[in-house]
């Protein structure tokens, strides 16, 4: 027979017990801050504002985005450990960036640091000329860099970005030299091509979406074709295996137990599954990706090595 004491300890247990599930099924149960390591206005900035109406509308919850810029978004990522572990905390992250500033030299974290658990857009990678070019295909451009090694200047936005290491993996692919010009950022980049100081920008397809009929894509760096531009080839297409671009997503910090890294993962890809969401991404220029938590290391290791590959070859690292 259970006396009062066993009664009261079993009575005290399934309390906790449900108060626990409960708690879980509530997550998140207050406002989430989502740090954007860089300033405001910018590609990250952009995306996450996209996502808060749709957190609202799903979880109930705001997403409070704020930003902690410095260092290329190192600043952000060297402190991201030490932040509050209950999930209600989430930084922006972007690749190549925590992969390439790392191997380059000391920057308070290394790419083992950053717990991301989902991956959700890109923007793909694209050589963007103005409307006015004497460039009408990816393949007039090949055949002057040919002819004139170091002549056809590119911007792009900054060093050791995806910009340039697409301009390194191209080059080499298509036997060519082409002379590239980092800028910073992609608008600063966007407004040297437009201004004629270079003959062609290393791009993005959100340049495209944003620049309209100023500027013409030659290729994007897509498996298939982006549906705001269904006229532009793919790299792929015109025989160049090239698919990537700026990839970015969201991280907590590293002691963040695994059913929270789980439920994050799983409302954010319920975020990205929404049909309203994807097309408002879309027609951004924007492409969408879908890594979770459980697909992060495959996938994190597989750009990784594509990056560092790249960077070495440019003597961007050691």
């Amino acid at each position: 027979m259970l006396n009062l004491r066993t009664v009261k300890t079993v009575a005290i247990a399934s309390a906790l017990s449900l108060a626990a599930a409960a708690g879980a099924l509530a997550f998140p149960d207050k406002p989430i801050d989502y740090i954007i390591p860089f300033g405001p206005g910018g590609e990250s900035d952009i995306s996450a504002r996209f996502q808060q109406p749709f957190f609202k509308d799903k979880f109930d919850q705001d997403l409070v985005v704020s930003y902690k810029p410095g260092g290329g978004g190192a600043v952000g990522w060297a402190q991201l450990n030490s932040m509050a572990t209950d999930g209600h905390t989430i930084m922006g992250i972007n690749l190549p960036h925590i992969v390439i500033k790392p191997a380059q030299k000391d920057v308070g974290f290394t790419t083992g640091d950053i717990n991301a658990f989902y991956m959700f857009h890109y923007t793909p990678d694209a050589v963007v000329v103005t409307a006015d070019s004497p460039y009408q295909t990816l393949a007039d451009l090949v055949e002057d860099a040919k002819a004139n090694p170091a002549s056809v200047t590119m911007s792009g936005s900054g060093k050791a970005t995806a910009n340039h290491l697409a301009q390194i993996r191209f080059d080499k692919m298509a036997g060519i030299q082409t002379t590239y010009v980092p800028f910073k950022g992609t608008g600063a980049s966007t407004t040297a091509n437009l201004g004629k100081q270079v003959k062609a920008q290393w791009g993005y397809t959100t340049v495209g979406a944003a620049q309209g009929d100023a500027v013409r894509l030659l290729a994007v760096a897509m498996e298939e074709r982006h549906p705001l531009f269904p006229d532009v080839p793919t790299f792929k297409e015109l025989g160049y295996d090239m698919v990537g671009g700026a990839y970015r997503g969201m991280a907590v910090p590293k002691d963040t137990p695994a059913e929270t890294v789980k439920a994050l993962s799983d409302a954010f890809g319920e975020i990205n599954a929404d049909e309203a969401f994807r097309k408002q991404m879309l027609d951004g220029g924007f492409a969408l990706l879908d890594i979770d938590a459980a697909g992060m290391a495959d996938f994190m290791k597989a750009r990784s090595d594509e990056y560092l590959q790249a960077a070495k070859e440019a003597g961007l690292i050691e």
